[in-house]
């Protein structure tokens, strides 16, 4: 077994590589304090537990031999009478003198390379700094966001003049309904045989139909004929009538800024001591397109109970009960609606003067 011992001993081997190592650490080592004493490691910081100090004592005996270049490394002959065996029976000694130079192998190349990224980090933070252009691919993103930032506010011209002329003829109508009313007065007869005709009964609706006002009204002139068969109104409904003065009030605070719709809207007018704007009045009587829906010539006066019952196809003001103002202010809106469009373009085009 002795024999075996020494046959495997590898005493020799050893110091090579420690001789190898030691130089090229001292080689290091004096490249490491080149640098800084020319300045290049001087702003190095780093925390004491990673980075190897540079300026610390020797090692004390018995401690393991630590390679940061601040002590030197014992002689190859040292090595060499620790490592041979001391009784000739082939037993090493202790682990520590024996293969001494085994152990800084792993932490030589990991400081090796530790202080070479610390140099280098060192060099690329003495550089000064540069902006990075953006690539191909970064330049045409930011163009493309830019593009679709912009593209609105070019288009924006361009929208609102088509919005425009689309709704030229649509925001007409549409700002109609909130606006439109139509009216329907029936009237008594006062004054010498009675001749004079008095506001006994007004109905204004909405562009829907529905009823905004509908109220029988006392003339301030003594009734000398009720024309009941055309007008419905009888003595008795003229017991709780409102007063004239109050009912013109409240009539006139209704058509005030509105458009009034009517059938020979100027009798109506006429009884409610009243002027309208003729930009705001739309008489059913004289639109020459409603005239030639109900194949009718386009100048003539045709009566509301012709034009319902033609276009329509609904009886009005019949039997001998009178007319009802609120059907015929109703029929009047639905007859106005039939050509609302084209009136309207046609009135834009030509305004009426007041």
């Amino acid at each position: 077994m002795s024999t075996l011992l020494l046959n495997l001993d590898f005493g020799e081997p050893p110091p090579k590589k420690a001789l190898e190592g030691n130089a090229k650490h001292r080689n290091f080592v004096k490249k490491r304090r080149l640098l800084e004493r020319r300045g290049f490691l001087s702003k190095k910081n780093q925390p004491p537990s990673k980075a190897p100090k540079l300026h610390s004592e020797p090692p004390k005996k018995g401690e393991t031999p630590m390679v940061d270049g601040t002590w030197k490394t014992p002689s190859f002959p040292k090595k060499k009478k620790t490592a041979t065996c001391s009784n000739g029976s082939g037993q090493p000694l202790d682990k520590k003198a024996a293969v001494s130079w085994l152990t800084p192998a792993p932490s030589k190349k990991a400081d090796s390379v530790a202080a070479k990224v610390d140099l280098l980090g060192e060099f690329q933070s003495a550089l000064p700094k540069i902006n990075s252009h953006p690539t191909r691919s970064q330049k045409k993103g930011s163009q493309k966001k830019s593009s679709k930032k912009n593209h609105p506010q070019k288009n924006a011209p361009q929208n609102s003049t088509q919005a425009h002329s689309e709704n030229k003829c649509s925001g007409i109508s549409q700002k109609l309904p909130q606006k439109m009313v139509a009216i329907d007065c029936e009237m008594v007869g006062t004054g010498p045989k009675g001749h004079v005709s008095s506001l006994a009964r007004c109905s204004i609706v909405n562009y829907n139909g529905d009823v905004l006002y509908d109220e029988y009204i006392l003339p301030p002139c003594h009734i000398v004929d009720y024309r009941t068969r055309w007008s419905g109104i009888r003595k008795q409904h003229m017991v709780n009538a409102t007063p004239f003065k109050i009912a013109r009030g409240q009539i006139l605070k209704i058509l005030t800024g509105k458009i009034v719709v009517g059938h020979a809207i100027h009798n109506d007018f006429k009884a409610l001591q009243y002027f309208h704007p003729k930009s705001l009045t739309r008489d059913t009587s004289h639109i020459p397109p409603l005239n030639r829906k109900a194949d009718c010539p386009e100048n003539a006066t045709m009566s509301l109970k012709h034009l319902t019952k033609k276009l329509l196809n609904r009886d009005i003001q019949v039997g001998k009960s009178g007319h009802s103002s609120v059907e015929d202010a109703q029929a009047t809106m639905e007859l106005y609606k039939l050509v609302e469009v084209e009136w309207e373009e046609h009135l834009a085009q030509n305004p009426p003067k007041d």
